[in-house]
């Protein structure tokens, strides 16, 4: 795990920033709320791994959500490269989301 720091924070919690920029277009929730990250993964070269799922695998942003993200990641400074992998087990629910999240979506 990196651990230096940039910016006073270390890249992983940088990383967790950026996801929590990034919204599927249908959800007003951000991908790392909803529990759509698996795992963050950053090796000391800046390597940065990504593991991801979609709330279905039939989702209409399949094709360009798991890019949309890598370059959101590549574009923070320390970061020399990064994958995202899509996952499909475990299958996203809505447990996996925080109560804030389900808040913001009216699930309570």
């Amino acid at each position: 795990m990196e651990t230096s720091l940039i910016g006073g924070k270390n890249l992983e919690a940088q990383v967790v920033e950026v996801l929590k920029t990034i919204y599927d277009p249908e959800i007003p929730v951000n991908i790392y709320e909803m529990g759509l990250i698996y795992g963050v993964d950053v090796n000391a070269e800046g390597r940065v791994d990504i593991q991801m799922t979609l709330t279905a695998p039939s989702c209409p942003v399949a094709g360009t959500l798991p890019g949309e993200v890598a370059a959101a990641v590549r574009s923070l400074p320390g970061v020399s490269d990064c994958e995202v992998e899509l996952v499909w087990e475990p299958a996203w629910n809505m447990d996996m989301m925080p109560e804030s999240a389900k808040l913001q979506l009216g699930l309570f």
